[in-house]
Parts: structure tokens; sequence; C-alpha cells
């Protein structure tokens, strides 16, 4: 088929229809009027995994390190987020958060999160033992910090929403089976249905399943998606916690441990921990994909990062395993909690990039191929950050057109 002959479905091909996917052909709409967009989403609505399976917080920025994306798109992302829900009536609040130290060998990186905060434009208040009892009376603790920036919000609600107000074709039910790029043709995609649907870029937020689509494309994304599965209780006794408290947590993760959200709709999540899964949406033990599972072994990545890291991870593996654990966990923070204030909710997985020296990916990585832009690293604070990461891959894509 001549050059000349080609005809195009869309202008910009989305893969992924969770809340970065739907935030950058949101960007695209806003910053290029007229160039069309087809977002292609393999479940039966928008937000079904990561954006829809977290605790809701809209994030500061604190924890990241100054001048990395996380940190630049956190900070502007989450005032964007709140002034995004107000403008749609979308359910949000600026709670502020506590983060609290229990022991004394965490005062130090407590300091040291005053300082990021600091660094990063963000107001921290230091708080006493009495203090603490001011925000949150039931907690303990030697120290903390009070972060006036964290909110809370419906992600999925905002998801549903960017979908709306963007215009945009989102067709839902479509799984990206095969992808078929030629520079001068632009990218042909097939679905799992048969359908066959053609634009000029693609752009891959596919998630728990970026590294795939990044393979399906012909691009070596040289990392791996190694997922994680966060396990949350809700609070039998929610009145126990006023609004959001965490612990001080270890830098050499990009978990934050296990915290206390009281979410929009009044309850609080307690949670999560951080297990390996055994499948890309590995919601609980019994969800085994042994193919999936292979290819998580078969990266080197995997293998080094279990041996880097294994007390850290054993330590998590108990907490999923014995709720007394997870008890324990909880009250460091919340001495008066009990194991049958814990009630079971529903999982989320992490998509965490390793790549093939087994470094766990820190920041939002962003890649582009021909008439390709890949987001292969987007886990939390990304619902948070999505707003300024659509208008980066939007910038992207637009300079690609």
């Amino acid at each position: 088929m001549g050059r000349g002959a080609v005809a195009y479905d869309c202008d910009v091909l989305v893969v992924g229809g969770g809340i970065v996917g739907l935030a950058t052909a949101y960007a695209l709409t806003r910053a290029a009027p007229g160039t069309r967009v087809t977002v292609l989403e393999k479940e039966r609505g928008p937000a079904r995994h990561q954006t829809g399976r977290n605790s809701g917080v809209i994030h500061s920025g604190i924890y990241y390190r100054p001048g990395s994306l996380k940190a630049r798109y956190a900070v502007r992302g989450a005032a964007e987020m709140v002034k995004f829900c107000a403008e749609y009536g979308i359910p949000h609040e600026v709670t502020g958060k506590l983060i609290v130290a229990t022991d004394r060998a965490e005062l130090p990186r407590l300091h040291a999160l005053v300082q990021r905060g600091r660094e990063n434009g963000i107001p921290v208040r230091e708080l006493g033992p009495a203090q603490i009892a001011e925000y949150e009376p039931c907690v303990e603790g030697l120290a903390a910090i009070h972060v006036g920036t964290t909110g809370i919000c419906d992600y999925g609600a905002v998801a549903a929403q960017l979908a709306r107000a963007s215009g945009v074709e989102v067709r839902y039910g479509a799984e990206v089976v095969r992808v078929d790029r030629r520079a001068d043709l632009g990218v042909a995609v097939r679905t799992a249905s048969g359908d066959v649907v053609r634009g000029k870029v693609l752009v891959n937020c596919a998630g728990l399943h970026c590294d795939r689509v990044a393979r399906l494309t012909g691009d070596d994304p040289g990392m791996r998606i190694v997922p994680f599965r966060g396990e949350y209780f809700t609070l039998a006794r929610p009145g126990l916690v006023r609004g959001l408290v965490y612990p001080v947590p270890d830098p050499a993760f990009p978990f934050l441990g296990v915290h206390l959200t009281r979410g929009v709709d009044g309850g609080v999540h307690v949670g999560p921990n951080a297990v390996p899964a055994l499948a890309r949406e590995g919601y609980g033990w019994s969800v085994v994909h042994p193919r999936e599972l292979a290819g998580t072994f078969a990266w080197p990545g995997a293998w080094r990062m279990a041996r880097e890291h294994w007390r850290y991870g054993a330590g998590e593996l108990r907490r999923s395993l014995s709720k007394g654990a997870f008890t324990d966990a909880v009250r460091r923070l919340l001495p008066a909690v009990r194991a049958e204030d814990l009630l079971p909710a529903s999982a989320g997985v992490r998509a965490q990039a390793v790549l093939r020296d087994g470094t766990l990916v820190d920041d939002f990585l962003i890649r582009e191929g021909a008439r390709a832009v890949h987001i292969l690293n987007a886990p939390s604070p990304a619902a948070t950050a999505s707003l300024p990461i659509g208008r980066e891959v939007a910038r992207r894509v637009l300079a690609a057109l």
C-alpha cells in the first residue's frame, strides 16, 4: 500500500485506560485541539488496576529526590489534582498527614525528610510527642512531621472524568495482542477481538503490562515489570484515626510501609505491605499465571533484587501470611489497634520496573522509540502526578507527529 493511501483511524493510539493513559489523552486534546486520539483499554471500564486499587492519597512530594521527575511532578500534580477535583465536583479533601518516628533509629531519617521537603518547596511542621496527640490522639511516637499539602480523592472518578473531558474515543474490552510499526506508515495495532486500529504514534501506558507492549512494538525496554501485591485492611473502629498517618520510610525501597489513610468515604484503609505477586494481576495468593511467573524468573534483575533484599522481603511475606505480624506493624503507630479491628479489603498490585542489574527503578521512566512513547515506570505517586505526566508525554507525542 502506498504511503498516500494509508487510512489512519486516529493520530495517536494510547494503550491503557488507567489514569496516566487518560491524562495523556486529556493533555493531547488540550495542547492540540483536533488531534484524534483513541484509547485502547482491555478491561470493561477505566482505572481497574493500579489507579482504582490504591489508598487514594494525593501525595505532597516530600519523599522524592529533589530535581527528580517524581518530586517535580508530584508537587505540581498535587495542586493540579485538587483544582481538577474541585472543578468537576469529584470527592476530595486536603487533609495533611503525619509521618511518625516510633524508634530512635528513625529520627535521622525523619530529619532528612524535613530537609527534603523544604528543598522541594513543601510546608513541613516538626512535632514532638504532645503535638502528635493534638493531631492524632491515639497515635504514639517520639517525633513526627506534619505535611500540610497531602490530600485524598477518588482516583477512579478522576480517570472517568478525564475520559469524558477529553472527548476522545475510548474502546473498552480492547486488549492489544500485536503491534506492527513501520517508520513511513505509522503503527497498526491488533486487538484480541481481531480489530485493527491504525495511528501515527503509539503511547504505551499499559502499566502492569508496559514492558510487554514495548516489546510488541519492537523496542527493548531495558527493564521488566516485577509485580508486587499490596494487601489492605479496613479499620473496624475508624474513630481511632482522624486523617493520614505514615511511618518513616526506608530510603532503600520505593515502598512507604504500612500506613493509615482515612478515605473520602470516611473509612480508614490500613496497609499496604509489598509481597511478590504470582501474576501481573495477582490480587491474591491463589492467582497464579505460570507464563508470567516464568517471565519474572527469567529476568536476571529479579534474582539480583531477591538476593539483595531478601531480609526486607521476608518481613513483608511474614506480614502477608500472619495477621498477628501485620497487626504488630500497625500497633507501632496505633497501639490501641487489635487484630479484630482489621477487616480484609481488596488488594492492589504495583507495577515495579526492575533493571537487568536488579535495581528497583525509583523515578518515573519515560522512553521513546520510533513513533512510540513508552511509560515504563509509573507507580505511586503517578496518580497524583498524572496531569503533569500527561502533559510531558503529550509534548513528546506532538514532537513525533
